[in-house]
């Protein structure tokens, strides 16, 4: 049993690394800088990034979960993380004001976007294990 201890850690450093830099990217990319806001109390922006982390996590279990080739992991993984930052992109261009909403800490807007995130994690994340 132990002896795979070094490949559950391989895995789970990789997912673990993978998701570290799709959050680092969606903060890049999104205009409304969510660790700022999030420290100042800023519950939106909590919302918004909680999903989004949830929705990559997601993502990255399926793929971690269909195969033990760390490769296969790191490629898939990359591709299913690349594709929930476009539901950003989607989500502020089908939500109007969803910049303003998001920084004036409008709860709403908030949860819808973290509700699309986790939403696109699930299909992702289907698509992934197939």
């Amino acid at each position: 049993m132990l002896e795979s201890l070094p490949l559950y850690f391989t895995f789970l450093g990789t997912s673990a690394g993978l998701l570290a830099v799709g959050l680092a990217l969606y903060i890049l990319i999104t205009p409304h800088h969510e660790i700022r806001l999030i420290r100042q109390g800023n519950s939106a922006a909590a919302y918004s990034l909680g999903g989004t982390a949830i929705g990559m996590a997601l993502v990255l279990y399926s793929t971690a979960a269909s195969t033990f080739d760390v490769n296969v992991l790191a490629v898939w993984g990359g591709i299913g993380v690349v594709c929930q930052l476009l539901v950003y992109f989607a989500a502020s261009l089908l939500i109007p004001g969803l910049k303003q909403g998001l920084t004036e800490d409008r709860t709403a807007y908030g949860i819808l976007l973290g509700a699309l995130s986790i939403a696109m994690g699930v299909l992702n994340a289907g698509a992934l294990s197939s």
